[in-house]
């Protein structure tokens, strides 16, 4: 299985970096991990909604050319389903069931992402009703898919 993790942004914060490179390192008995990253775009303070559109698409506009036409892509949005651990496991055991070989997650930046993202989503997952940091959500999106490899083959992880 591949994994692509497309997001928007470069990660600055050393203990991210730290938390991120461990669930990458750990993740690496399971599948193979690919990062797709395009610069976010600055949102001046009290941007017009206009504004905020056009951010969101040149943000968009980027992040779709790393999504393949051949992957199923997961957008992380406040909008989609939430799912518990176990129920994240059996999505992505029954998308390899299914002939899957590869998935694209889908982080967008501070605004989130663009209607042309969340279309091309073939699923949109939310991890909760609150906003995280985009740079946050890589470490915690790492953590979720790592342990829904250990409960699909039942190893096990704190809990």
């Amino acid at each position: 299985m591949k994994i692509t993790i497309c997001c928007a942004g470069r990660i600055k914060e050393k203990y991210l970096t730290a938390g991120i490179a461990e669930y990458a390192k750990r993740l690496g008995r399971y599948c193979t991990l690919e990062w797709y990253e395009i610069a976010d775009e600055k949102t001046p303070d009290g941007a017009s909604e206009a504004e905020e559109q056009a951010i969101l698409k040149k943000e968009g506009d980027r992040l779709l050319k790393g999504i393949p036409d051949s992957a199923y892509c997961i957008a992380l949005a406040i909008e989609g389903k939430m799912l518990t651990s176990v129920e994240l496991s059996q999505k992505l055991d029954s998308l390899q069931v299914s002939g899957v070989s590869h998935i694209v997650f889908v982080i967008g930046g501070s605004l989130g992402l663009s209607r042309d993202v969340l279309k091309r989503a073939d699923y949109l997952l939310s991890f909760s009703k609150m906003t995280f940091p985009h740079q946050l959500m890589r470490m915690i999106l790492l953590e979720q898919i790592y342990r829904s490899f250990r409960i699909s083959r039942n190893e096990p992880y704190h809990k």
